[in-house]
């Protein structure tokens, strides 16, 4: 059990600290701050999905004046280390996919560089490729381990035996396709070199998750120090993942500024090339077996993945891990099989794997309840494990149950009633449910500073990154309760490299890793000067280690209550009403928690109803911009409430809170599709739920 802080800031619903600057447009991101002498950068991608570039002719492009370098894999800066195939930026003439890049144009102005990349003529030879994923494919392999050091495969006792004797079993197979991050700052930085004390020394304004993460990568590419190297992202225009690990538009900045004549290089993506650069969530064929007793009791869990990865760089994600534990069952099986083709890099995406992984494994949950005629939240009910299935750990909590109870009684969730019977004129009319899980996750070796001020005030330094989250007002919060003064006491500095070192805005482990280290240099302050510190008395805090963690499996849960209405003549389905319970440990912010909350939520059900990129057998992506890449807006939203339960998980860090940024799309999709089957009676088992696959 950790220490536990004595909360008085730590829960308050206090309004952002940042929101001014932003609802006024003065908090600048990375390409709105001013350096002098800036030159501009656009890329060049390639047009076919597989070969090598075997001339590249600017000659027009230079012609419009302006234009102060094409940089190709010809003249390019060469890297010290190529080993990673995305970030080998023009380090030699292949191409990987479509989109890659092969060119990049610095010039005068954004709009001449445009242009002139516009006008750089690309001769290849093109090789046969392979974009499609095919889950039958002979060259289906298995990665060493899946995102990010979890096991590949598991097997506990004998599923076969075990659903050859099953009274009721599921056997379907689920689909999700590519989808997008799409946040609404593109990916774009600035870079300039200058040499300083006798060394060359790199700084970046990044739109990314992570400062010290880009520090971490770019150093050895350019076979700098890391001290060589100074990232800043004090503002992040959103990410969902997309910017959680450095991309090739970020090497191409740099490069493109050791051709700029000692200039600055501004380098933004345009939201086409974000489809191709910036990641994306794999797609996935999912077959899930599920075997049960007459009262709906599992006895074998079976649940196989297919995902694509690009040749370029191997990206598996953990699809099928979060049903190792979610539900009671003795006999388990999971596997996740690789095909690798000729597309761009997957990455991050909003609780990667279980967004995917739960839409199959709650679609098939449903199936059994129908199979079974159970009702759906009682069947979750009976198959609640006392311990985790896969560790044999205690729960630290686990309150799942009394998520699915309180979520049915504020939904008003009705009981015995068949599928299509329920209808308000032309709309069909159906409920779903769906449970959720994430684990507590924890990055290691986070860092802050506590310097005290006068007048009572403290500056706490971290490098963390807020990107749109609210951590830059729940890290406040932390930091007061841990000094014990007012919230309004504290000066805090986040989002660069000069500051001490914090892991990347991701995996919903920020506020556990950031908020850890700031109280451990709260108490250092303490331990070390008194209660009573002077001006300039400074500490440094370093994040414990957390033995529970070891002892205990720290998840949070949710259940997810969706209404769906279904023309019953176009098949056009919407969601008027959603109601989602969580047990997330203790709340820091409930203003930010919400939004938080709501906002997975709403990124579900957009998944569920709207999200696929498209890969054509040619490598493309057709539908690679906000027209046609289709995202949920604020019509498509009806009614949402995100409640949670009053809990502090003790084991989890000393504020006795776990993350909220991802469990809200955890299951949302499913629930989606549970209602629209009981709205239909028809099962549509991939995504999204378009209306010519519910016979519209």
């Amino acid at each position: 059990m950790t220490q536990q802080l004595d909360t008085t800031e730590i829960g308050a619903a206090r309004g952002r600290v940042d929101a001014r600057a932003k609802v006024t447009g003065t908090a600048p991101y990375a390409y709105e701050h001013h350096v002098d002498q800036a030159t501009y950068g656009h890329l060049v991608l390639s047009s076919i999905a597989r070969g090598r570039v075997t001339a590249i002719d600017a000659t027009e492009a230079f012609a419009q004046g302006g234009v102060h370098a094409v940089v190709t894999h010809e003249n390019a800066h060469r890297l010290a280390d190529v080993s990673d195939g995305e970030l080998a930026v023009l380090q030699s003439d292949r191409v990987g996919f479509r989109g890659q890049i092969v060119a990049i144009v610095v010039a005068e102005d954004p709009e001449t560089a445009r242009e002139a990349a516009r006008l750089v003529q690309v001769t290849y030879d093109e090789e046969p490729h392979e974009s499609v994923l095919d889950a039958d494919s002979p060259d289906l392999y298995a990665p060493d381990q899946v995102n990010p050091a979890f096991e590949t495969d598991t097997d506990e006792g004998d599923v076969e035996a075990a659903l050859a004797e099953a009274a009721f079993t599921v056997d379907a197979v689920y689909e999700t396709p590519v989808q997008h991050n799409s946040p609404m700052e593109p990916h774009q930085t600035v870079a300039t070199w200058d040499h300083h004390d006798g060394r060359d020394r790199l700084v970046l304004l990044d739109s990314t998750q992570g400062v010290h993460p880009v520090r971490q990568t770019l150093a050895p590419l350019f076979a700098l120090d890391p001290q060589q190297v100074t990232v800043e992202a004090p503002f992040v225009g959103g990410g969902f993942g997309s910017k959680g690990m450095p991309h090739a538009n970020v090497v191409a900045a740099a490069i493109a500024a050791k051709h700029s004549g000692g200039r600055p290089v501004k380098l933004p993506l345009t939201r086409q090339q974000t489809f191709t650069l910036g990641g994306h969530r794999t797609p996935t064929v999912q077959r899930v077996r599920l075997g049960a007793d007459a009262d709906g009791r599992l006895d074998a869990t079976w649940h196989e993945v297919v995902e694509h990865t690009s040749r370029v760089k191997e990206f598996a994600e953990q699809t099928a891990v979060a049903t190792r534990l979610m539900y009671d069952s003795p006999n388990r099986r999971t596997s996740h099989r690789l095909h690798a083709l000729d597309v761009p890099v997957a990455s991050w995406m909003r609780a990667p794997g279980e967004a995917p992984g739960s839409f199959a494994l709650e679609v098939a949950m449903d199936e059994l309840a129908v199979a079974t005629g159970v009702d759906p939240v009682e069947l979750r009910v009976r198959n609640d494990p006392a311990s985790d299935p896969e560790s044999g750990h205690p729960w630290s909590q686990r309150h799942l149950v009394e998520c699915l109870r309180e979520g049915a009684e504020r939904f008003g969730w009705q009981t015995g009633v068949p599928p299509r019977s329920r209808r308000e004129g032309r709309w069909l009319v159906g409920q779903g449910v769906a449970s959720a899980t994430y684990p507590l996750n924890v990055m290691p070796g986070n860092e802050a500073e506590v310097e005290a001020l006068d007048g009572g005030r403290y500056a706490v330094r971290i490098g963390a990154v807020d990107i749109g989250t609210g951590a830059r007002t729940i890290l406040g919060q932390i930091a007061a309760d841990a000094l014990g003064c007012p919230v309004g006491a504290v000066e805090l500095s986040i989002g660069d490299t000069s500051l001490p070192f914090a892991t990347v805005a991701g995996g919903s482990a920020g506020t556990t890793s950031w908020g850890s280290a700031i109280v451990a240099a709260a108490r250092a302050l303490r331990d070390e000067h008194g209660a009573s510190p002077a001006v300039g008395a400074v500490a440094r805090g370093v994040q414990p280690e957390n033995p529970d963690t070891e002892q205990y499996s720290i998840h949070s849960f949710g259940a997810h209550f969706v209404e769906a209405h279904v023309d019953a003549h176009t098949g056009e389905v919407r969601v008027p009403r959603m109601v989602s319970v969580f047990s997330a440990g203790r709340i820091i912010n409930p203003t930010t928690a919400r939004s938080q909350l709501l906002g997975g939520m709403v990124m579900g059900l957009s998944a569920a109803l709207h999200e696929e990129t498209v890969i054509d057998p040619s490598g493309r992506m057709p539908n690679h911009d906000l027209a046609q890449y289709h995202v949920a807006s604020h019509a498509d939203i009806g009614h949402l409430e995100a409640h949670w339960l009053d809990e502090v998980d003790e084991h989890a860090n000393p504020m006795g809170s776990k993350g909220i940024g991802e469990i809200g799309i955890v299951g949302a999709a499913a629930a989606v599709a549970n209602a629209t089957f009981d709205a239909t009676g028809v099962r549509v088992r991939s995504l999204p739920l378009t209306a010519d696959k519910l016979g519209g």
